[in-house]
């Protein structure tokens, strides 16, 4: 891995923050989390047509910019420095990589160049709360988690008419205001049990989609219910692709976009811990700066470190989820993505922790801006996480829990790990 980056890469760094500083600060995005969609259409169709993020990580035949998951976790990071609300991560790390793993040429052709400038958005929808599973981060996502004929999950089945949904999905990325979803549905009955991803438009008749209420505002969710609601397979017919393929793509999928919420939770570590620095410096006690008191700078040393370490495992996990992709010319590093995850969302949490603290009395205020780090921490990990899971996923994938005849003892470590 050559750990420095290029020209290019930088100038995607600097031109994005620099737009980011200007239209995007804690009042912006308090404003834009507040409107019916989530965010501010307008800088997203700055972000999208301008300067191409939503299709960062696209090939250039389909409207992209031909680069990878490094690129796009560089973008994420800024995004997260000052707690972006958009549909960044639901259309550009959940929804493309799996319409260009999966859709037909027709598919590809239809939908990712629209994609790539922001004309359409897109996210995935998995019922019951799964995500973090689908994608194989937390175990792995082989089972009948979209399902498996239970209440609760969603059922798909095939018409003389094509295919027909019902059943419903919470905590949807962005599910509100995507043009197009990306649903994630059991099929086949006990005999066919298997998973596969379909195509909805937001017009379909039948589809009923509702905001949720959410402690962090910035990562808008929504509640799915589809009711007999007519459906594109996603790729070729059923007959030629299993439910080990479409795990396969799913847990690829997870990869890049473990790598992407690292590095966003990274950036916003990182700036939660610049405006805690800043403030120390200028709040004085005692008649000396807060941060002149060497228990306050060690705190703030620890988590300098904590905060570097999270991004190297973030740029890690990107550099080894882009070996993954079509043309690629390494495999991704067993365990990278759900270990870059679950270090980067302890260290969101711990960051945001000590912000409210060392801010003081006023830090503990709900309105005040270290809130927003602190809702985001919380609400990802309850998301994507738990944190302790992240890492016995990670362990297993890596095989550093093995018995003496080499079989890795995958319940066995997280059984421990629950307990």
């Amino acid at each position: 891995m050559d750990a420095a980056f290029t020209e290019e890469q930088d100038e995607i760094r600097r031109t994005l923050r620099e737009l980011l500083h200007k239209r995007c600060g804690p009042d912006e995005v308090k404003a834009a989390v507040r409107t019916p969609p989530g965010y501010d259409r307008a800088l997203w169709r700055q972000l999208a047509g301008q300067l191409g993020l939503p299709g960062l990580a696209l090939p250039a035949a389909y409207g992209g910019a031909g680069c990878g998951p490094t690129e796009l976790a560089l973008a994420c990071e800024e995004t997260g420095r000052v707690l972006l609300p958009s549909p960044l991560i639901a259309t550009a790390a959940l929804a493309a990589p799996l319409i260009l793993a999966l859709g037909t040429q027709g598919q590809r052709e239809g939908l990712l160049p629209k994609l790539a400038t922001g004309e359409l958005t897109a996210t995935l929808a998995v019922p019951g709360g799964q995500l973090a599973t689908a994608l194989a981060l937390t175990g792995p996502n082989a089972g009948d988690w979209a399902g498996g004929g239970r209440a609760g999950g969603i059922q798909a089945g095939a018409r003389a008419g094509g295919w027909r949904l019902y059943g419903e999905a919470a905590q949807v990325l962005d599910g509100h205001t995507a043009d197009v979803l990306l649903v994630a549905a059991h099929t086949g009955g006990f005999a066919r049990s298997r998973t596969l991803v379909f195509l909805v438009r937001a017009n379909t008749p039948g589809l009923v989609r509702t905001r949720q209420t959410a402690m962090d505002e910035t990562r808008p969710q929504a509640r799915i219910e589809l009711r007999d609601v007519a459906a594109e397979l996603l790729g070729e017919g059923e007959g030629e692709r299993g439910d080990g393929a479409v795990a396969g793509v799913l847990a690829a999928t997870g990869a890049g976009a473990a790598a992407a919420l690292a590095a966003e939770a990274v950036g916003a570590a990182d700036a939660a811990l610049a405006r805690t620095v800043e403030y120390v410096q200028a709040r004085e006690q005692f008649g000396r700066p807060v941060g002149a008191f060497q228990a306050v700078q060690h705190r703030l040393a620890d988590l300098y470190v904590a905060v570097q370490a999270a991004r190297s495992a973030a740029y890690y996990a990107a550099w080894s989820a882009g070996g993954a992709r079509p043309g690629g010319r390494r495999t991704a590093e067993p365990g990278a993505a759900s270990l870059a995850l679950a270090q980067a969302l302890e260290t969101l949490r711990k960051v945001a922790a000590e912000a409210i603290q060392l801010h003081g009395g006023i830090g503990f205020t709900w309105e005040h801006d270290a809130h927003l780090y602190f809702k985001r921490a919380a609400c990802d990990e309850l998301l994507l996480g738990p944190v302790h899971r992240l890492r016995a996923r990670a362990a297993e994938e890596a095989g550093l829990f093995a018995d003496v005849n080499g079989a890795p003892e995958a319940s066995g470590v997280r059984e421990a790990v629950d307990a």
